[in-house]
C-alpha cells in the first residue's frame, strides 16, 4: 500500500509543477489612439429684425415701445466669460423730414432670461435710468453686460425705446435703425 500512495503523491506532484509551469495566457487587446480638436466658439448677438411700429405721438409727446427680445450667446468657452453689449441708432427720417437719434433714450431692463454662471448687467435697470442714444458705434452706450463665469452665457432682454417727439416734427411714419453690438 505504501507503494502506491507514493505513486499518487507524484503523479499530484508532476500535476502541481505542470499547473504552476504553464505561461500566462494573455487576453487579446488593441490600443487606439484618439484625437480631437477644440474649435473657437463665438460671441453674437440677435435682435428683431423690424420693422418694429412702437407706437404714435404728436410734436411735443412722447412715444414709447419694446422693440422685441435682444440675445447675446457666448460660446467661446474657456475660463472667464466676459462681454458688453452696447447700442446706438441712426437718425428716424420719413422723405425729407428728421428727428434725430439724440431725441432717442434707450433702457435695457432686467434680464428676461440667462444661462451659465457668472453676474449679468443690465445697462439701465429702469426707465428712470435711461440713457440717449449716440448715432456711431464708437460712442454706443451699454445695454447689457457680463462677468464672471466660466464657459459660455446667454442672456436675453427686452429693451424699450422713448422718443421725444420734438415740437418741430412734422406728420409721417419715421423709421430709422438701432444697432446692438457686442464684444
Amino acid at each position: 500500500m505504501r507503494k502506491r500512495f507514493t505513486a499518487l503523491t507524484s503523479a499530484g506532484a508532476g500535476a502541481l509543477l505542470f499547473i504552476l509551469a504553464a505561461p500566462a495566457v494573455a487576453a487579446p487587446s488593441a490600443d487606439t489612439i484618439v484625437t480631437f480638436t477644440v474649435t473657437a466658439g463665438s460671441l453674437d448677438i440677435t435682435a428683431p429684425a423690424g420693422p418694429t411700429n412702437i407706437g404714435s405721438a404728436a410734436p411735443a409727446g412722447t412715444v414709447t415701445g419694446q422693440i422685441g427680445p435682444v440675445s447675446v450667446s457666448d460660446t467661446r468657452g474657456g475660463a472667464t466669460s466676459l462681454w458688453t453689449a452696447s447700442v446706438f441708432a441712426t437718425d428716424f427720417t420719413v422723405d425729407d423730414l428728421t428727428v434725430p437719434f439724440a431725441a432717442v433714450q434707450y433702457w435695457s431692463g432686467p434680464a428676461t432670461a440667462t444661462t451659465g454662471g457668472g453676474t449679468f448687467t443690465p445697462g439701465q435697470l429702469t426707465a428712470g435710468d435711461a440713457v440717449t442714444l449716440t448715432g456711431t458705434t464708437e460712442t454706443a452706450v451699454t445695454a447689457f453686460g457680463h462677468t464672471g463665469g466660466t464657459g459660455g452665457s446667454t442672456a436675453t432682454w427686452n429693451p424699450t425705446l422713448i422718443v421725444n417727439v420734438p415740437i418741430t416734427a412734422e406728420l409721417g411714419a419715421y423709421s430709422g435703425t438701432v444697432t446692438h453690438q457686442v464684444a
